[in-house]
């Protein structure tokens, strides 16, 4: 009985070793024809990368939404969608963003670019900054199956404790959303940027959610999600998961806004 419980035993680990690597190539997705495949850039820092906790039991993907993994494959995108920092990345507002932008889009299939990472200054998003010329390849390498469709933006905390830097802010960031549009050959490629938290209280935290509506009033197809009434995680500098979904829905309302607008002209 042993020697046949032994037997059947090395045989089921046989076919698993076989057919294992067959499962994990069918988790990537069958993109459509470019025109029908949407893209949008997540950049920023940790609350756009995600800190929200992920329930096993609920993350699913949308049927239509897809997220680029670490190694350039297009799959579902279920939670986390980021891998900048794997034992903490969590729910972020991709989670909520894809699927409403997907209801929105009939027909159409939404990709994620995951490219924010977590505790970065906006030096390092600025054009010849090492994150900034990595979302910008990630981008014109999927430009060939897809056609870029917008960006969402979360940062600014790490900005927030030097007066030289919340001052300049908006002056930066408008630089890097026109270097991102030239670079990508996308010049009214919409652009939502996120209010930090209302819990985050760093001395510039105001001065940055300024500078945000000071760019959605000046520099065009911009726009601001709100972060009003969001709560945060018990250690006061991340969104908690409902939170980021909800924060995602935001993003989209407003992401959909430019893009009629746009449609309109």
């Amino acid at each position: 009985m042993k020697i046949k419980w032994l037997l059947n035993l090395c045989l089921y680990l046989g076919m698993f070793a076989v057919f294992s690597p067959l499962m994990a190539a069918d988790r990537t997705a069958e993109l459509p024809e470019k025109e029908k495949f949407h893209i949008y850039l997540l950049i920023g820092q940790s609350n756009m990368a995600g800190r929200g906790k992920v329930d096993p039991a609920t993350n699913k993907a949308h049927a239509r939404v897809l997220k680029l993994d670490k190694a350039g494959n297009w799959v579902p995108a279920t939670d986390p969608l980021h891998f900048d920092k794997p034992k903490i990345a969590g729910v972020g507002p991709g989670s909520g963003f894809g699927p409403v932008i997907a209801e929105a889009s009939f027909g159409v299939t939404i990709g994620l670019i995951p490219a924010a990472v977590g505790g970065t200054p906006l030096s390092r998003w600025v054009k010849g900054g090492d994150l900034y010329e990595r979302a910008v390849k990630l981008a014109k390498e999927n430009q060939k199956k897809g056609v870029i469709k917008g960006a969402i933006w979360h940062q600014g905390e790490g900005d927030s404790s030097k007066p030289a830097l919340y001052n300049s802010y908006q002056k930066r960031l408008s630089a890097m959303i026109a270097d991102l549009r030239t670079d990508l050959g996308e010049p009214d490629m919409p652009f939502v940027m996120g209010e930090l938290g209302e819990f985050f209280t760093r001395p510039g935290a105001s001065t940055v959610n300024q500078a945000l509506h000071g760019i959605a009033k000046e520099v065009p197809a911009t726009a601001v999600a709100s972060s009003k009434g969001l709560p945060a995680k018990s250690d006061q500098v991340h969104f908690n998961a409902e939170a980021e979904r909800e924060f995602g829905k935001r993003y989209a309302a407003q992401m959909l806004k430019l893009q009629k607008q746009a449609a309109e002209k």
